[in-house]
């Protein structure tokens, strides 16, 4: 038993702490061996089409569209194509007032995937960039993302995601935190090899390699970056590039999105498998291994295991034994998750409770999202969580 608590603790220390380490210092050595990558100068300024996917998002989209338009990018070399298919709002209308953008809708409503399936028999120029409808990205997103075309072995590019946290956010707060810290592990993630997926709020493509996913796919994004990972093409990831979203309106929502993400993130497991074997793409593995399905289906249960485990040594060794030091400070971690629970509900902002609960509630989404994959209760389609 006690190999199986010291074996659970250190893969959990590996999953948020020493998978960042480690990179840190692979990158350190890969640095002084073969040089630091070269990235291209701004100006490589390939055929770019933009793609938005929208659904009743009216309250939103005209920012979207005056966002898109005001892009820093030669106009004769960029188009744009907003999809409102199913919307049963005023989002058609208001895409359809600006002539220079191609709206596309039809009735039915059939997601995102089928959506954006279709739009892409529309596209004829060398690279597409997706977006979400909610999100604002930068001026110069499109410059900073296209350069690293120039490289041959970049099959995809990834933009950062930016959650806006104000001065009196909530338990949303472990929302942004979070986000900082995956950031820079995507950061080193490409910098050693590749990124590991593309989030939706910002992501590009060389139009080529576009591999349409199955219908029933749950994070389309991912899994269409990822295909083309496969192909044997990098996926870089490029902060200067940055879509700004808001915040989740609370936790409850917050969860609502984690949940449907991590039952995707098992659908993509089982769908990735063959990179559990690391023969072919070996570096491509170790960070799909390390970032994604530690995250995705070992650590998160092994959580409650190493409490439990620690619970009998504590009543075996004594409070004053090594098992009694980490019992004390898992309860301290675990009382500061509860705190903040409490706290967010008298809506009392201390920040510093939050990101253990955030940490908590993350983990808890996994296990929901786990259940709700095989018993099949995810459905493909979006329910939107709410923002601020």
């Amino acid at each position: 038993m006690e190999i199986v608590f010291w074996v659970a603790i250190f893969i959990i220390l590996y999953t948020y702490i020493g998978y960042g380490l480690l990179l840190f210092v692979l990158l350190k050595i890969k640095n002084i061996i073969g040089g630091k990558r070269l990235v291209e100068k701004l100006g490589y300024t390939p055929t770019v089409t933009i793609i938005v996917a929208a659904y009743n998002e009216a309250y939103i989209i005209e920012e979207k569209i005056l966002n898109t338009l005001e892009l820093t990018y030669p106009s004769e070399k960029i188009s744009f194509i907003f999809i409102t298919d199913g919307s049963t709002d005023q989002t058609n209308e208001i895409v359809a007032k600006y002539p220079q953008i191609n709206g596309m809708h039809i009735p039915d409503r059939a997601g995102k995937i089928a959506a954006v399936h279709r739009a892409m028999f529309e596209v004829e120029t060398d690279i597409v960039v997706f977006t979400d409808a909610n999100t604002m990205v930068n001026k110069e997103a499109i410059l900073y993302i296209c350069r690293h075309y120039a490289d041959a072995s970049v099959g995809a590019v990834a933009g950062e995601k930016r959650v806006q946290i104000d001065d009196n956010a909530d338990a949303t707060a472990g929302e942004g935190f979070y986000w900082k810290y995956e950031s820079k592990l995507k950061k080193w993630d490409s910098e050693l090899y590749s990124v590991v997926g593309a989030a939706g709020e910002l992501f590009s493509i060389r139009t080529n390699l576009y591999e349409p996913v199955a219908p029933d796919t749950i994070l389309d994004d991912f899994m269409i970056s990822m295909n083309i990972a496969l192909k044997g093409f990098r996926i870089v990831y490029e902060p200067e590039a940055y879509a700004l979203e808001k915040p989740s309106a609370d936790t409850g929502e917050e969860l609502k999105r984690k949940i449907r993400i991590a039952a995707g993130g098992v659908q993509s497991t089982i769908r990735l498998k063959s990179l559990f074997l690391p023969f072919k793409q070996p570096v491509l593995s170790f960070e799909f291994i390390s970032h994604r399905i530690l995250r995705w289906l070992v650590t998160p249960y092994l959580m409650p295991i190493v409490f439990i485990i620690n619970g009998w040594f504590l009543y075996k060794y004594g409070l004053t034994s090594m098992y009694g030091l980490i019992a004390i400070g898992q309860l301290f971690f675990y009382g500061a998750s509860f705190l903040g629970w409490q706290l967010e509900k008298k809506q009392l902002k201390i920040k510093i409770f939050f990101i253990p609960y955030y940490f908590c509630l993350m983990n808890y989404a996994v296990i929901a999202g786990l259940y709700r994959y095989f018993f099949g209760i995810q459905t493909v389609l979006w329910e939107k969580a709410k923002r601020k």
